[in-house]
């Protein structure tokens, strides 16, 4: 038996509705009514077009909360990444993180395209939209072995804006 998939990750947060707001507002998650009865401070989440029952968790620690330090002083986790279904989704994203200012940088990985910004505790994520089978060929593959600032445009142009991403590590469904 192997492990096939992430099901769900679990934030510490600083102020619950902030990050609520952020994750319903920004990226478009739904809240999941599942918090457990007589508990504050926590919320669950789900991703759009997810069959997860929840994808995000978030428990409150209050204001008094330091930030992360983790890959600055501490070991821990760098991010997570959402992956979208189309570069019109990931264009989307762009736009809204660029607006609330969440927005920290893009990345060509090669067969990836990816959004990276910060919630607002300053988690970083990021958001990927995957080249699919069909379309993958050896530049994008040897381009994984480096990371070249990202025109969506480019791709938008070069792949469509509609075309779904691939599943997973881009192999044929």
């Amino acid at each position: 038996m192997a492990i096939h998939r992430l099901n769900h990750a679990v934030l510490f947060v600083r102020d619950l509705a902030a990050s609520v707001q952020f994750y319903t507002e920004v990226l478009g998650f739904t809240t999941v009514d599942m918090t457990p009865d007589h508990f504050d401070g926590a919320a669950f989440l789900r991703a759009p077009g997810s069959t997860n029952d929840h994808d995000l968790g978030l428990f409150e620690v209050g204001p008094q909360a330091g930030p992360s330090l983790a890959g600055r002083r501490t070991v821990g986790l760098y991010h997570l990444a959402w992956e979208v279904d189309t570069l019109e989704d990931l264009a989307d994203l762009a736009e809204r993180l660029s607006r609330t200012g969440a927005l920290v940088g893009t990345a060509d990985h090669g067969t990836t395209k990816s959004l990276y910004a910060r919630d607002p505790d300053g988690l970083e994520f990021e958001v990927v939209w995957l080249i699919p089978a069909a379309l993958l060929d050896d530049a994008a593959r040897e381009a994984r072995r480096q990371i070249r600032p990202l025109d969506l445009d480019a791709e938008i142009r070069r792949y469509g804006a509609t075309t779904r991403g691939g599943l997973g590590v881009s192999r044929a469904v």
